[in-house]
């Protein structure tokens, strides 16, 4: 198991390695000059040269992507001279001094996404940092919401197999993984936060904090979480029944089953004892894909409803052309993706002990 675990973070840590590659190049290389996207329109030939300088942007390209690993990479690289962009870098963030190589220094750090173009030079972690959680808590409600019903819609699709049941939730999961997401949240949005917003008390945008109109400052109002969770977790809860009532058939299938069947066990009780642990393979596989997605997937969903989370902050930089924040939030998505996997592999060669040894 020790073995499966470390195969996974190597192949995992090369895929993460992809990602910032490709992302550095596609962001570096197609958007055009950054440093007078950093001054907009009022630039000067002499501010540039300033800018340019204190970024990097002057330096070839193989450096420039050299910089961006040293700047991700936990333990980096600095010179010591004061011209240097890795020294003034070094002066951006805290870090703990391991020895000294020469001119340059040896430092353990926590991964540095650089500065915003638009928002003053604010660090890029410091946005993520305030936006993530709020998108981590919709997806974690959009995918509690989804596994709990659909594991449910699944069983009783199956408990009421070839009915009328099982083909009504067949067609309103067929129905619900063919609806783009941005398109759900219209409809939910003006539905029931403005037609029905007498009966729901729902509102067409909000975020989980809101500021008090008598400058008490900002509470938590959890009822702008029900309709942007509902409509993240659409899709994914569409999957999770369909999984979940075909590889529960499967598992029915199986002479252990037979036995339990042979032995007078109740229906019920063989499906809680026997048959529901050996269908949350393919469930749990699917549930970890959907979490990960949702945290990049939420973009939309969170700018229809003016929920303040990651994906709005894309949308704003995409607006913007604010490119640290955009790189810095992919690689974090990526990276969470990531972990969630690790995470969903283990738990899977724990649900089936054979998957670890091969």
């Amino acid at each position: 198991m020790t073995a499966y675990i470390f195969q996974k973070i190597g192949y995992s840590l090369l895929t993460l390695f992809g990602v910032v590659t490709v992302i550095f190049l596609l962001f570096t290389i197609l958007p055009g000059d950054p440093a007078r996207m950093m001054l907009g329109q009022n630039e000067s030939a002499e501010q540039i040269t300033i800018v340019k300088k204190k970024y990097g942007f002057d330096k070839p390209l193989s450096v420039q992507y050299l910089l961006y690993l040293n700047d991700l990479s936990p333990i980096s690289m600095h010179s010591s001279d004061s011209n240097d962009y890795t020294f003034l870098s070094e002066q951006k963030y805290s870090y703990t001094k391991l020895f000294s190589v020469g001119n340059s220094a040896i430092v353990l750090k926590s991964p540095y996404l650089r500065e915003s173009f638009q928002k003053n030079g604010k660090q890029v972690s410091a946005i993520i940092s305030e936006t993530l959680p709020n998108t981590f808590v919709l997806a974690v409600s959009a995918i509690c919401i989804a596994m709990f019903l659909g594991i449910v819609l699944g069983i009783i699709s199956v408990i009421f197999k070839d009915g009328w049941i099982d083909k009504l939730i067949q067609l309103t999961s067929t129905f619900g993984m063919s609806i783009p997401s941005f398109f759900s949240a219209i409809i939910f949005a003006w539905l029931f936060g403005f037609v029905l917003h007498k009966y729901t008390g729902l509102n067409m945008t909000g975020s989980l904090y809101e500021v008090d109109d008598f400058g008490s400052g900002s509470y938590i109002q959890w009822k702008n979480i029900i309709l942007p969770a509902v409509v993240l977790g659409i899709r994914p809860l569409a999957v999770v029944s369909q999984l979940m009532r075909n590889s529960l058939l499967e598992v029915l299938n199986q002479d252990y089953i037979r036995t339990a069947k042979a032995k007078g066990l109740p229906f019920f009780t063989i499906i809680r004892r026997h048959a529901l642990k050996n269908s949350l393979n393919p469930v749990v596989t699917a549930i970890s894909g959907w979490f990960a997605s949702m945290l990049a997937g939420a973009v939309f969903v969170e700018y229809i409803f003016g929920w303040n989370g990651l994906g709005k902050e894309i949308v704003e930089a995409l607006n913007t052309l604010d490119l640290p924040i955009i790189m810095g939030a992919v690689i974090v998505i990526a990276s969470l993706f990531i972990m969630i996997n690790i995470f969903v592999d283990i738990i899977y060669g724990w649900l089936d002990p054979k998957i670890s040894t091969h």
